[in-house]
């Protein structure tokens, strides 16, 4: 198969499909790949890294759709490369497609296979390939908070750790998966005040035990929400619901009420936010100001850091990729209904039920879109 890895065009996303060790294993199982000039050098790689592992280099993002058979990219395409898609490529790649009508639209036009990494599944149901970023957002999120703290961003000028005889700071988790495991690890080794919410007793029991009452768990209701959410200096929204667009858990009269100078930073804003008041932002511009409460909300945060995130996605994704390269799109989804999952959008049909649902699109299973297109 020839596989096409183009550079990332988001702003300041640095992160690449592919890095070169995984280029060598595809290489090695006999496919061809095509690395667009310079796509590497966010992580540190440079073209002749490629050129030593067998890529082939080539000059623009146009040449590189124009003769792959897959795609294999990090973020959502951007408008413009959606035009490059044709019928019947694959793309595999983060879409996020609930809360993204454009997107979604031209996907369904361009006929293409579109496979995306924050829906294919394990045995345990869980989401393999979106773990590692999560993993990265989840450590990013102390960070990005203790950022947005500082009095120069227009936060209240609380230390996360505070000092001898100064409090350190409240943080809310809301949300105890991979993103919210992660924060909570650096939120306690920086010794804040943590409470962590989620609605299933399991994930709460498990991270009571895990952090041995160093956290508080709490069950997640419209009240404690609110309760937790006003004492808070820092509140961190790690909602995931596969596929679909995150329901908006604080609202914007909690936000009205938080204490002035308090921050948010809203991991799920890829899949819409789970702050009421949250937009997307960029690397660029990562804060605004609601009601004297800072908002971080960028879309990429993993992007910031993305040589450790890079390499820890390609871990993940990789097997993927060689299946699909060895056995074809067909085989590899008949013969992995882990993979079968990840499935959005094939031949302009929406295989996703939360982003059919979300758009209010028609829904076909992934099965029947298959069989039906192949006769």
């Amino acid at each position: 198969m020839k596989i096409g890895i183009p550079k990332e065009i988001k702003i300041h996303e640095y992160r690449v499909g592919m890095v070169p060790a995984s280029v060598k294993e595809a290489v090695l199982h006999g496919h061809t790949v095509y690395v667009e000039t310079n796509a590497g050098v966010g992580i540190g790689c440079s073209d002749d890294d490629y050129i030593a592992v067998g890529a082939s280099i080539v000059a623009s993002a146009e040449a590189v759709f124009a003769q792959a058979d897959m795609i294999v990219k990090v973020k959502e395409p951007q408008a413009t490369e959606r035009m490059l898609l044709r019928k019947g490529q694959i793309l595999f790649t983060y879409l996020h497609l609930a809360p993204d009508r454009a997107q979604t639209e031209d996907l369904i036009n361009s006929g293409a296979v579109c496979i995306a990494y924050e829906t294919v599944t394990d045995d345990n149901g869980h989401l393999p390939l979106l773990a590692p970023m999560s993993e990265v957002a989840g450590r990013m999120a102390l960070q990005a908070g203790a950022f947005a703290l500082e009095n120069y961003r227009g936060g209240g000028g609380v230390l996360l750790a505070g000092v001898p005889g100064v409090a350190p700071a409240n943080v809310v988790i809301i949300g105890g998966g991979v993103v919210g495991l992660n924060a909570a690890q650096m939120a306690v080794g920086l010794r804040a005040n943590v409470v962590i919410i989620d609605r299933s007793l399991e994930v709460l029991r498990r991270l009571d035990q895990l952090f041995s009452g160093a956290i508080t768990c709490i069950y997640s209701t419209r009240d404690s929400i609110e309760k937790y959410v006003l004492a808070a200096d820092l509140v961190i929204g790690s909602v995931l619901i596969a596929g679909a667009q995150t329901p908006k858990l604080v609202t914007k009269d909690m936000i009205q009420r938080m204490k002035s100078g308090s921050a948010i930073v809203d991991v799920a804003i890829d899949q819409g936010g789970c702050i009421e008041t949250s937009h997307p932002t960029t690397h660029d511009n990562p804060t605004y100001i609601v009601d004297d409460v800072v908002h971080y909300c960028v879309a990429n945060m993993p992007g910031a850091v993305a040589r450790t995130s890079t390499f820890a996605l390609n871990n993940a994704t990789l097997p993927y990729i060689l299946q699909l390269a060895d056995l074809g799109y067909k085989i590899a989804f008949m013969s992995n209904k882990h993979l079968l999952n990840g499935l959005n959008v094939y031949y302009g049909q929406v295989t996703n039920y939360s982003v059919a649902q979300a758009l209010d699109y028609p829904y076909i299973t992934a099965e029947h879109a298959i069989s039906e297109y192949e006769g």
